[in-house]
């Protein structure tokens, strides 16, 4: 695999959301063009075909009918009937200049029907019939796997229209419109509860793992399941806007893109022809031997490969978007397990971005709900993220909200009220130092700990100071741990203070934490890492963020982040849950570690096998065994990341 690929960003993104509605059905998956046919399930006509040639061979074994001493008619006329699909693919490939397995097999059927091996050519017909017909399943549950993603919307929706409640088709809800989902049902739009109680089961939007009680005013998305009440919902986003609609349109993209790893499997198996009948020609000039030539051409498969590849690409895909992340194309699976380094946002990333107060510090012996309610005259006009984590917590300690008389804001500083007669001040401690309100003020953290410090005074009096943070997400820590146990380097960059980042950094166990950032300064941390040979990984939210994302190997936006953030990313995590950042990391690796197993495998099973074919140790019906038992081999290893537990949608 290539260790660091080239992504190619040069081109518009188009709109994820382009068409409206919800599709009833995925677009049929780019699996190789090796084996385009191979994508299909289990039809009459090829079980008819194998038992046919099975019948053959008997006949042929037991000599039923030989009207000729040498020739065997069953024999010849079974081999070219039941090999059909095998002459035609390999006719086509002759037509399209390409070098594939079929084309191989069918110069191996027709040496075997010239030398008089009718029943060889009959037994390997049947084996790579059958081969066939395998592939096709395993394929098949792989486009499974990602067409159950469907199956979380209801094809029906109940909804309250001109008074009456009635049942009609889900493409035809309109915005704004109201929708009842009665308990047990799949909730089918993005949208705000009305009325009603229940709890929701949310794990396929935002990996939770318990579900979320919901009443009137929370929001709800489609996808999810109601569990116990029946709410009516007002409808804000339909089909592939809502949330899960942007999931399967991504997936539905990301299906039909080719990664670097594909193309070099394409090319191998094609190189691999090649040297199975550059073998057989060096074996037949060497021992004249006609069978251990044919041997030489059976036994070597590439199929494991060539279709190994794209569905081992597919179950990642697939599995990533079971587990809340959406990958927008192999290419990008590719790069994302080539990275080394993974640069993290600071706020809305690895914090939920809405400040909370962390702690209320008294001075001149005032309490906390003066303190409180003094800061919340203050800022109940401000719109400073500050300013409503301050709000918040009168709402907490039940303070009436009431406006000021007056209001002042000094940008950078803070504001400065009058209320009743009575001045209140609440800002930073210059701000009172300006004002001459210096007695009893509290100590200071300095921002050591990465909180905010808001002094308040009123009155002349400094009544204490309000210590202010942003929340880490809870599962940050252990996954900046798992991703620095993969051998990641993470680093935290930010656009906070250096002493607020730093005091983040050092709470999460970053290797390194940089603040005081302008979106072209992280931009320019990703261009200098890769200037450096780093494959970089830039996980952020904002619109401040996009710039990097884009400048790296792989850009990863929060599912709760801009729009402008996630259509520049590659990777976008739905419900923002960092541990599905580490989770997708793992699957990423582990596709490229079966697709090299696969390669590995192949060229051994290959070199092996023509080794010992072109000695004699091989006849063609062995051969054959091997290049069937091997091929179906590789192709289930892929198999091994296609998501479980497709029904229940986790």
């Amino acid at each position: 695999m290539n260790p660091s690929p080239t992504i190619d960003r040069s081109h518009a993104r188009p709109s994820e959301f382009e068409e409206k509605g919800q599709s009833s059905e995925l677009d049929q998956p780019d699996l190789g063009t090796e084996h385009e046919g191979h994508e299909h399930g289990v039809h009459w006509a090829e079980l008819a075909r194998i038992a046919f040639v099975a019948v053959s061979a008997a006949a042929v074994w037991f000599r039923l009918w030989e009207p000729f001493a040498h020739v065997s008619v069953i024999g010849i006329a079974a081999t070219l009937i039941g090999g059909y699909p095998i002459f035609k693919e390999a006719f086509e490939n002759i037509v399209e200049r390409k070098m594939t397995m079929e084309l191989s097999m069918t110069i191996a059927l027709l040496s075997a029907l010239a030398i008089g091996e009718f029943f060889t050519a009959l037994v390997i017909t049947g084996f790579v019939l059958a081969a066939e017909v395998l592939e096709g399943l395993t394929v098949g549950r792989g486009r499974r796997a990602i067409q159950s993603l469907l199956d979380f919307l209801p094809r029906t929706v109940v909804v309250r229209r001109d008074g009456q409640v009635i049942e009609v088709p889900s493409d035809q809800v309109q915005v704004d419109e109201t929708v009842i989902v009665k308990p047990g049902g799949h909730i089918p739009v993005d949208g705000i509860v009305l009325s009603g109680r229940s709890f929701v089961e949310q794990a396929a939007i935002t990996g939770e793992a318990m579900p979320v009680e919901k009443a009137q005013g929370d929001a709800v998305y489609a996808g999810t399941i109601n569990q116990s009440g029946a709410l009516e919902i007002g409808a804000q986003k339909l089909g592939r806007d809502t949330t899960f609609g942007r999931i399967i349109e991504a997936v539905e993209r990301a299906e039909k893109s080719r990664a670097p790893i594909q193309k070099t499997a394409d090319r191998l198996a094609g190189y691999l022809v090649y040297f199975a009948l550059g073998a057989a020609v060096l074996t037949f000039i060497i021992t004249h031997n006609v069978r251990s030539t044919i041997s030489v051409v059976i036994v070597a498969g590439a199929c494991g490969i060539a279709a190994g590849t794209p569905l081992a690409i597919l179950g990642a895909i697939g599995r990533a978007a079971h587990q809340g992340a959406i990958i927008k194309g192999g290419l990008y699976l590719e790069a994302l397990a080539a990275v080394d380094t993974v640069l993290l946002d600071k706020t809305g990333t690895l914090t939920f971005g809405t400040p909370q107060i962390r702690e209320v510090v008294s001075a001149n012996g005032f309490g906390e709900q003066q303190i409180i309610a003094a800061a919340s005259i203050a800022e109940r006009k401000s719109e400073h993220p500050l300013a409503k984590a301050v709000v918040a917590r009168a709402t907490e300690l039940a303070i009436p909200l009431v406006d000021p008389d007056e209001f002042s804001y000094t940008p950078g500083k803070g504001v400065r009220v009058s209320y009743e007669g009575e001045e209140i001040v609440v800002g930073s401690l210059a701000l009172l130092v300006e004002h001459g309100m210096t007695r009893g003020l509290p100590g200071s953290s300095n921002g050591a700990d990465g909180a905010s410090e808001v002094y308040v005074a009123r009155a002349g009096q400094v009544l204490g100071s309000i210590r202010i943070a942003d929340v880490l997400r809870p599962e940050a820590k252990n996954a900046i741990a798992a991703m620095r146990q993969m051998g990641l380097r993470t680093v935290l960059l930010s656009g906070d203070t250096q002493s607020a980042t730093s005091s983040v950094g050092r709470g999460l166990g970053v290797d390194e934490a940089v603040g005081g950032l302008l979106p072209e300064q992280k931009a320019k941390w990703v261009t200098e890492l890769r200037s450096k040979g780093r494959n970089v990984a830039m996980v952020g939210d904002g619109i401040n963020d996009a710039p990097a994302l884009v400048e790296a190997n792989v850009g990863i936006a929060m599912g709760s982040g801009t729009d402008v953030a996630r259509e520049s990313a590659d990777v976008i995590l739905i419900g923002s849950d960092l541990s599905r950042l580490v989770e997708t990391l793992r699957v990423a690796r582990r596709c490229r570690g079966i697709i090299m197993q696969n390669f590995v495998g192949t060229l051994v099973v290959d070199s092996v096998g023509v080794g010992m074919a072109a000695f004699g140790f091989l006849n063609p019906l062995l051969a054959a065994f091997i290049h069937v038992t091997s091929e179906l081999a590789f192709i289930l290893n892929s198999t091994r990341l296609l998501p479980r537990g497709v029904e229940s949608g986790r």
